[in-house]
């Protein structure tokens, strides 16, 4: 389905990567994964995580330069989409949408739902477009400063990342270093590659492979999400209906709000390249600085347009944010990031400091999705916008089993093990558990595909220093990582010993 045969022969890289995206099936596929992914972001309840991990195992053994494309419109659709429902429904379709709630609905509520979407496909646009920039211009010097890392500066790079994770992911410290170690620990059953021993399998022959990433992601995220809707099932909420209103903006909305949509749209993208934090602390921060910086704050929170841009732009800027890292060092910058990661892996290509270097075509592959990808998000959404707000009326008794159906093709389809599909059952009622006792999945997912990563790096280093750990903290990049990871382990000690106020946004989680 998705092959292709490149139109130019010894072509470049960059002309590899176009041709692909643009041709008939490049095209279809971008336009086709942004619009399941708006769809699916428009329905309460279902999220572009849950979405990305079920559609994953379809790629495989397809065309990975289009797989891969095919992921990232989903991924920019799914996040846009979930602005629908937070306007009409005051339910957010995915976590980036909760600060839209605050002056979207309002709007929506007080005749205005039109507008409110307009503005919010314009803002979203603007966000992912300015994101797009910072991703072409900062992936390929990242990736080369990081491409001169050693196996100590890269075990302490991944090491900052999981404490930034666990620091930064939840309002409890302790829940959030318990989630991260957790992961670790659940990463570790399977054959060690340093020795070829099995590690922690119970005798169990299946666990000599370990937990797939696959069957973890779409229990934790699908299944999950799952158990909760058939617990809330009975709970419905009248959407505000569109009717004749128009979703449409003018060069006027665009002057008025040019400024906030690109402050906004900056510090998103900055917020998306730190690791764990997510599209919903970018839109937070973005949101508290147009509120701080306006001359009529008490305006926000009652239906101000400046809110709905401020939110929407910030988090479809994170986009772009997050996947910087994630090509340039190979750390995921958000829990969508984490699958697609394991998309890449599975797909045979390691992201990190020598992707620009070993495949090329796929960098380029990702930024051409993603640009094309806003664009017929733009177009979707202001095209069938009334079309698309009626999905949440979809009754979940019958979508609840179509996402289960697909969750345990997903899971055997990759391996064709059983064992996988008992895997996704068991992550599925693990992360129940874990929401239910307040504790964040982002540490337990990151730690989970960031751990063997880290032990990996550390054996290879040690392995070159004769068992020494001492380079850790003799090579000065590497001792700079430890240094950052202390600092922000103890952060909220200082702050609280300082009695300093938290940054804004530091509080969602």
């Amino acid at each position: 389905m998705f092959e292709f045969v490149p139109l130019l022969a010894e072509a470049s890289p960059l002309a590899d990567a176009l041709a692909s995206i643009l041709s008939p099936w490049g095209l279809l596929l971008i336009v086709f994964g942004t619009a399941l992914g708006v769809f699916v972001g428009a329905v309460p309840g279902l999220t572009g995580t849950m979405l990305i991990a079920l559609m994953l195992p379809l790629t495989y053994g397809h065309d990975k330069l289009l797989s891969m494309a095919f992921l990232i419109a989903v991924y920019v659709g799914a996040v846009s989409g979930g602005m629908i429902t937070a306007t009409l429904l005051r339910m957010p379709g995915t976590p980036a949408s909760i600060v839209t709630t605050l002056d979207g609905y309002p709007m929506a509520r007080d005749g205005l739902p039109g507008k409110a979407l307009g503005l919010g496909v314009m803002a979203s646009t603007m966000g992912g477009m300015i994101s797009w920039g910072f991703l072409v211009l900062l992936t390929e010097p990242i990736a080369r400063l990081s491409s001169k890392f050693g196996y100590f500066e890269y075990f302490s790079l991944v090491l900052m990342a999981l404490v930034l994770i666990a620091t930064i992911g939840g309002k409890s410290l302790s829940r959030s270093l318990f989630s991260g170690f957790f992961g670790i620990l659940l990463s570790m059953p399977g054959i060690v590659a340093a020795t070829g021993a099995p590690r922690m399998t119970f005798g169990i022959t299946e666990m000599n492979a370990g937990f797939g990433h696959m069957p973890v992601l779409i229990g934790l995220f699908a299944v999950n999400q799952i158990l909760r809707e058939i617990i809330n099932i009975e709970q419905k909420k009248k959407p505000i209906d569109i009717g004749k209103n128009k979703v449409l903006v003018g060069l006027v909305d665009i002057k008025n709000h040019a400024v906030n949509m690109v402050r906004s749209s900056v510090i998103g993208t900055w917020i998306g390249i730190l690791p764990g934090i997510g599209a919903n602390i970018g839109s937070v921060t973005a949101y508290s600085v147009a509120k701080s910086v306006s001359k009529e704050p008490e305006k926000f929170g009652t239906g101000h347009e400046p809110g709905v841009v401020a939110a929407e732009s910030a988090n479809n800027a994170t986009i772009g944010g997050a996947l910087i890292p994630l090509l340039a060092m190979g750390l995921p910058g958000s829990v969508m990031e984490v699958v697609l990661l394991g998309a890449l892996i599975v797909h045979g290509i390691q992201p990190g400091p020598r992707l620009m270097e070993q495949s090329p075509t796929m960098v380029y592959t990702i930024m051409g999705a993603m640009f094309i990808a806003n664009i017929f998000m733009a177009l979707i959404m202001f095209g069938s916008m009334k079309k698309i707000a009626k999905l949440v009326r979809i009754p979940r008794p019958y979508l609840l089993p179509m996402i289960l159906c697909f969750a345990v093709i997903g899971s055997y389809a990759l391996s064709n093990r059983v064992f996988d599909i008992y895997v996704m059952l068991g992550f599925g009622l693990l992360g129940f558990c874990m929401e239910s006792f307040r504790i964040p999945l982002a540490p337990f997912v990151i730690g989970f595909v960031l751990g063997p990563i880290a032990e990996k790096n550390l054996s290879l280093g040690l392995q070159a220093s004769n068992g020494s750990y001492s380079p850790i903290f003799t090579q000065p990049i590497s001792l700079t990582f430890v240094i950052i990871s202390v600092l922000m382990l103890f952060m909220p000690a200082i702050r609280k010993l300082l009695s300093l106020p938290k940054p804004p946004g530091v509080k969602a989680s």
